[in-house]
């Protein structure tokens, strides 16, 4: 079972029955007895990460782990968490309310079940929107999205990318690009390596096969893309879902932070920052693709060649908060549950299912809703530790993003000038070679705030 199979099969299939059983199995990975039961393991983790904690001098493995982070303290990142979470599960428990309404007016008497929302959602977000991804995809060409980072990064940082088909690279579908300042001085090499094959690992990121740095002589970065888009056949486009265009900028802001980094030593170079400030310049970059500016000039019907209309561009940014209550709920929780888990000390008779159950009883955790994921199955958390008592961070960088893009809407244009100065200065380019609390706050010229975020995933103002 996997993620990208199972939640395709709940938003899609009409047999409620096997929704059922799909959601049972993949929800109870990790405590089915046997090799593959992980509870024990948890378990363990828990109470080694604890002692070693507390052999440094620190109260919590939680603490320990924070000290080296942009939130300093497990509170900070507690109240970050606490903030979201109650306009969260107030929207959540309306858009519940919603979709018993639905499953109403069909007919059926059942309450709804976790195995249920996303086949209900789905259907009201096409009732709602009338938004099908099919009306999307001719858009989005990945040729022209590649354009469209381009054509960002030229505007915000004065970069521009010429692509160098004559350099030799591991593989065909891999494409060079020499990239130099607005002086015209090189600044780096970037690669992007686009299509699934067999031999790629899945997934989307952002690798160096060189970091900037000036400690051995100046050293400029070679930074690579990798995504595993459907390669079309010969001679057709490439056409791309508006999350698999999104994903494009998302890395595409991470091989900036490689792209443009100014330090001196490697080890604080591009994207060696801590864990909670490394995906604000990835999640940044994301909301240039969501601007009409970008949109009007680069998402170009594949056959007619006409911008894509006003109203389906309207449709995108509108359901862009659908569901919010449902998805905020479910990370956060999983990021409250691991926090948690992570600030008290494991009893020797510690349950680790029902701890679990017991704080999110303490939250109010709706019913139809379940965490993204469970403590049994947290790989995040328990596969090793860069995201233990971390996964919050997910959220932090979102708080991040949205405040800090806050930054351009005030100044009245998204490639505002000075704005775009102090984010490659002290964000892009600085690296690690700053505090990230008071990197962000000479960009920002104050701390984040939430209240951007909340009104993003339409939270503001959302009570019980």
């Amino acid at each position: 079972l996997g993620r990208s199979s199972v939640e395709p099969f709940l938003t899609l299939s009409q047999r409620r029955d096997l929704r059922e059983k799909i959601w049972r199995a993949w929800t109870a990975r990790g405590e089915t007895g046997g090799t593959t039961d992980n509870r024990a393991l948890a378990i363990e983790t828990l109470r080694l990460r604890d002692e070693q904690a507390r052999l440094l001098g620190y109260e919590s493995f939680a603490d320990f782990r924070l000290a080296d982070s942009m939130a300093k303290t497990p509170d900070a990142a507690q109240d970050l968490l606490d903030r979201v979470w109650m306009p969260a599960r107030a929207l959540a428990l309306r858009e519940e309310a919603a979709l018993q309404e639905a499953v109403a007016k069909e007919g059926a008497n059942f309450t709804l079940a976790p195995w249920d929302w996303r086949y209900y959602a789905e259907k009201r977000r096409k009732s709602d929107f009338d938004l099908d991804e099919s009306e999307i995809k001719p858009y989005l060409q990945l040729d022209k999205m590649i354009e469209a980072a381009f054509f960002t990064a030229e505007k915000l940082f004065g970069l521009s990318f010429r692509e160098r088909p004559d350099l030799p690279l591991y593989h065909p579908d891999a494409r060079a690009f020499e990239v130099t300042g607005a002086d015209g001085a090189p600044v780096a090499l970037f690669i992007g390596d686009y299509y699934a094959r067999p031999s790629k690992h899945g997934g989307a990121w952002m690798s160096e096969y060189c970091e900037q740095q000036r400690l051995d002589g100046a050293v400029l970065p070679i930074i690579v893309n990798i995504m595993n888009f459907v390669k079309p056949p010969a001679g057709e486009a490439c056409l791309l879902s508006f999350d698999d265009a999104r994903t494009l900028f998302h890395e595409f802001g991470h091989a900036l932070h490689g792209l443009l980094s100014d330090v001196t030593y490697p080890l604080l170079s591009g994207t060696n920052v801590v864990r909670d400030f490394v995906e604000f310049p990835s999640q940044l970059f994301e909301h240039w693709l969501e601007q009409k500016e970008i949109l009007r000039s680069f998402a170009l019907h594949y056959h007619a060649h006409q911008p894509m209309p006003d109203v389906l561009i309207e449709k995108i940014r509108a359901a862009r908060q659908f569901n919010q209550g449902f998805a905020t709920v479910e990370y956060t929780a999983s990021a409250l549950v691991d926090l948690a888990l992570h600030k008290e000390r494991p009893s020797k008779d510690l349950d680790i299912v029902a701890r679990e159950n017991d704080l999110l009883a303490k939250l109010g955790m709706p019913k139809s809703i379940v965490m993204r994921h469970r403590t049994p199955h947290f790989t995040h958390v328990f596969s090793g530790d860069s995201y233990a008592a971390g996964y919050y961070s997910y959220l932090w960088s979102e708080v991040l993003d949205a405040d800090g893009f806050e930054a351009f809407v005030e100044a009245g244009d998204i490639f505002d000038p000075g704005v775009a100065k102090r984010l490659r200065e002290h964000v892009y380019a600085a690296g690690n070679k700053t505090d990230a609390q008071k990197a962000y706050l000479a960009f920002r010229g104050h701390a984040p705030a939430p209240e951007p975020l909340l009104k993003k995933r339409g939270l503001a103002g959302q009570e019980v």
